[in-house]
This record gives structure tokens, C-alpha cells and sequence, in this order.
């Protein structure tokens, strides 16, 4: 397995994006961010998200509130 397959947890990804992980987890359930379950659990190839990162561009992530 070549490291850009290597599967991450929710926890390394919001290392990765530098986040909470409670931002992951709402970005994963509502389908903004690539991710797929393992049973209960969310998880994250890591080509996806570097792909999704390049894809953002100038976008915010997570809008604020009152925005």
C-alpha cells in the first residue's frame, strides 16, 4: 500500500486539516468532506482528502456563524 492510500481515523484527519474533531465528524456526515464507515467508525483515505484540499481553493471550509 502506497502511503497516499493509507487509511486515516477521524482523529488524524483533524490533526491533518487542524480542526476540531467534532468538525470532522459533521463534515463527514453531511458528505462535504470524502470519508466512508467502518462499521460505527468514519474513515479517511488520504489521497482523498489531499485531493478535496486542492479543491477548495480559496473556500472556506466551515462557514462561520452569522455568515
Amino acid at each position: 500500500m502506497s502511503p497516499d492510500t493509507e487509511v486515516l481515523t477521524l482523529a488524524e484527519v483533524a490533526v491533518l486539516l487542524r480542526v476540531p474533531k467534532s468538525t470532522v465528524y459533521k463534515l463527514a456526515q453531511n458528505g462535504t468532506v470524502p470519508a466512508f464507515k467502518v462499521g460505527k467508525h468514519w474513515r479517511f483515505l488520504l489521497e482523498d482528502i489531499k485531493g478535496w484540499l486542492r479543491s477548495q481553493g480559496n473556500n472556506p471550509l466551515v462557514t462561520g456563524a452569522g455568515q
